[in-house]
């Protein structure tokens, strides 16, 4: 059975930074593409960043470029989402997501593209 499991979340100040890992069970993550995803109170489920099986990344939300990395460590089959200077507006349920390929170009991410999803890790940033 493929599970993916979302750990890292939690309660951060404004400014502060968490590192969420996505680790997979069941299946190797070497051959699929990792999405993390986020959706926040009253809002739809939106792409963050992703990263295909060779490395490479592909950027959703400009509002956390310069802030968010994603990277992979395939001898852990585990993917990490680097957060840095957090902001309030970065709270919300994080998921990650297996995939074929990265969606790009002017395509967003949707659900679909990721047919393998976690359960989520809760990420509220606050004072």
């Amino acid at each position: 059975q493929l599970q993916l499991v979302e750990s890292g979340g939690g309660l951060v100040q404004p400014g502060g930074l968490l590192r969420l890992s996505c680790t997979a069970s069941g299946f190797t993550l070497d051959y699929h593409a990792i999405g993390w995803f986020r959706q926040a109170p009253g809002k739809e489920r939106e792409g963050v960043q992703c990263i295909s099986s060779r490395g490479e990344r592909t950027h959703y939300l400009d509002s956390v470029k310069g802030r968010f990395t994603i990277s992979r460590d395939n001898a852990k089959n585990t993917v990490y989402l680097q957060m840095n200077s957090l902001k309030p507006e970065d709270t919300g349920i994080y998921y990650c997501a297996a995939g074929v390929i990265c969606p790009y170009g002017a395509r967003t991410p949707t659900m679909a593209d990721f047919p393998s999803w976690g359960q989520g890790t809760q990420v509220t940033v606050s004072s």
